[in-house]
């Protein structure tokens, strides 16, 4: 009886301490997990900062072209006309979907929800990968500017030989950039070199906040 009273001791003060310890490990990860809200929310915050000035700086862009395209409208200037007209669709594209991205950033922010704060991170993560590839597309205009109706009837070999080849060149390498820029080549080198900006570190930061957070949880399991 005595033994048995010792050993029923025994396992009331494991179960005792048992109890604490998930109790302590449960307060941690209470503390763990506002931590690293907090961190996400505030990549995410400055993140929206930056957009907000480069949807001020887009409207600025647009608006110049849009004067500039309005002065030449002209049969000598399609080429500019069109060219201008293009980079400038590709750029309210752009602008709309900053500023959703922006509204994204806000909600997080009010958001008391770790699994929504993931959710909508990897969504904001996801869309800004397209909107660079669409981005990319408007690479060859770049190069077409200065063309003019002359230039292509005369059949001059400088146009053909070099100018035109570079318009190849570009429309190939943005196509290429549209193909390739997604989640699978996150890891290679060029995609490193291209993406490194605020623009994606701070969304790729704020996702890896919250992932140490279940990796927190998994490694109590």
């Amino acid at each position: 009886m005595e033994l048995q009273n010792i050993w029923k001791a025994y396992d009331q003060k494991l179960e005792e301490a048992r109890v604490l310890n998930l109790q302590s490990w449960a307060l941690n990860f209470k503390s763990f997990e506002a931590i690293q809200t907090q961190k996400a929310k505030s990549k995410l915050n400055s993140l929206a900062r930056f957009k907000t000035w480069v949807i001020l700086a887009g409207i600025i862009w647009v608006a110049f072209l849009a004067f500039l395209i309005y002065h030449s409208l002209s049969f000598s200037k399609i080429f500019f006309v069109i060219s201008a007209g293009m980079i400038a669709l590709f750029n309210v594209v752009a602008i709309i979907v900053y500023i959703k991205h922006v509204i994204w950033i806000r909600q997080i922010d009010n958001s008391e929800s770790v699994v929504d704060v993931q959710q909508k991170a990897a969504k904001l993560q996801t869309s800004t990968l397209q909107i660079v590839r669409i981005l990319f597309l408007q690479m060859p205009f770049y190069t077409t500017w200065w063309f003019t109706p002359q230039m292509v009837t005369s059949g001059d070999l400088k146009f053909w030989l070099i100018s035109f080849p570079i318009v190849l060149l570009f429309a190939f390498f943005s196509f290429w950039l549209y193909r390739n820029i997604n989640h699978k080549n996150a890891n290679k080198k060029w995609f490193k070199i291209l993406f490194n900006s605020p623009e994606w570190t701070s969304v790729t930061k704020a996702i890896q906040f919250v992932k140490e957070i279940e990796d927190y949880k998994n490694d109590r399991g």
